[in-house]
């Protein structure tokens, strides 16, 4: 695609995003910095991406029925997954009679709408090194895979269970020993997007570090699809959900060579469509484990990634811009502008349309910036903002970020 329409035209570029909310909103400002009409699409009033697209639309986007009216009725040109809760059965038979693109396609959709679809992929189709790992449809089915049964070895512990469909680590939860299982179980069918009652128990990999390996899959010069890789990104995670990030991470020069030799694998299997070509565009979170030269693959988001918030300071173009140039099949830059860090602002209450105190507390800390995202409601451990720093040492970066959103305080009115 190299024309792109007024918006509000007949001749508009139209692009509807499934999923509204931070990351999804930082999409729908690059969409419309080059020209696009947007449509945000959430399962609930007044989400951050409502606040700035050109329509907002609310429904039940893992109902086919109401999925497949809405795009029907709005006829964009690109759907754009931003969440797993989902009817992808649908989006993919919208795909295949020419109704809508999908990006990167419906199959990959489908296939990471759930942890059991892409661990299969990624461990028994395309052979990449992961954790020991089996699914559980019952407690005592989770039982028997950490314990092993009938000559078939168990997972033993410690372990983690999550959900085969959740976000943010939901639902997600370290198994120390036999007094823990039922928690987990209880925890995970309380954390999961969709109820299925199905989990996945995972050996515990004694790994150094994790890193999210941004990949973008867009057009070359000459048309054909290239991957770019950004500097990698650190994280911290409490209970699998992400409270601070950085970039780049210090990585072994043959560990950050297998960490894109597998980002690259997953994401050209991910691009292809229901025909078996490779078209499909767009920026991927490939969150890997690392211990010195040795790499496994955790998960792959076919999205912008949580940690790669990031990248509103780091990069010359951010994950956001990158995915939305690279879906319009525009050229991207993956280049790194600066060191930097991020840090989570938790919600801290339990409110509806709380304020923010001490945000010029916080910006007064050198080379800092904030992103506070106008979700309507807070919760406890909702993530309602992310302190931003960038510096030349990455560690000086992560200190100031975190001290920036310890200063911010949300408070219920």
């Amino acid at each position: 695609m190299t024309t792109i329409g007024t918006p509000l035209s007949p001749h508009a570029t139209k692009v509807m995003l499934l999923g509204a909310g931070e990351l999804g909103k930082e999409v729908l400002i690059a969409l419309q910095r080059l020209g696009v009409e947007t449509i945000a699409v959430d399962r609930y009033d007044h989400a951050p991406g409502h606040q700035v697209a050109h329509h907002a639309r609310t429904i039940t986007m893992s109902d086919p029925a109401q999925l497949k009216g809405l795009i029907e009725a709005e006829k964009p040109l690109l759907v754009v997954p931003e969440i797993e809760a989902i009817a992808t059965p649908m989006l993919e038979d919208l795909e295949a009679a020419g109704v809508v693109r999908v990006v990167p396609t419906a199959r990959a959709a489908r296939l990471t709408m759930d942890r059991e679809g892409i661990r299969r992929l990624a461990a028994e189709t395309l052979g990449l090194p992961t954790s020991p790992y089996q699914f559980c449809d019952s407690l005592a089915e989770l039982q028997a895979a950490i314990d092993g049964e009938s000559g078939r070895p168990g997972i033993g512990y410690p372990c983690v269970v999550k959900p085969v469909m959740s976000s943010s680590g939901k639902g997600q939860s370290k198994i120390d020993g036999p007094a823990d299982v039922q928690k987990a179980w209880d925890t995970a069918m309380a954390g999961g997007r969709v109820s299925h009652g199905r989990v996945i128990v995972e050996g515990f990999i004694d790994f150094d570090y994790e890193i999210t390996q941004l990949t973008v899959r867009a057009r070359g010069v000459d048309g054909s699809i290239e991957t770019h890789f950004c500097e990698p990104i650190g994280h911290v995670q409490v209970s699998g959900d992400y409270v601070e990030s950085w970039q780049p991470h210090p990585m072994r020069a043959a560990a950050l060579e297998k960490s894109r030799q597998i980002a690259k694998a997953v994401t050209d299997n991910l691009g292809l469509g229901h025909d078996g070509q490779p078209g499909g565009l767009g920026l991927f979170g490939v969150e890997l484990f690392v211990k010195g030269e040795q790499v496994w693959f955790s998960e792959v988001s076919p999205r912008p990634h949580d940690t790669g918030l990031v990248t509103l300071t780091t990069q010359v173009q951010s994950e956001f811009e990158l995915h939305a140039r690279a879906i319009l099949g525009l050229p991207v830059n993956t280049a790194l502008k600066t060191p930097g860090a991020s840090a989570v602002i938790y919600g801290g209450v339990e409110a509806q349309g709380i304020l923010f105190d001490g945000v010029a507390d916080a910006l007064r800390v050198p080379h800092t910036d904030l992103r506070l995202f106008g979700k309507p409601e807070s919760f406890n451990k909702r993530r309602m903002g992310v302190a931003l720093a960038f510096d030349a040492d990455v560690e000086v970066a992560r200190t100031r970020a975190k001290l920036a959103a310890s200063r911010v305080k949300p408070r219920a009115v």
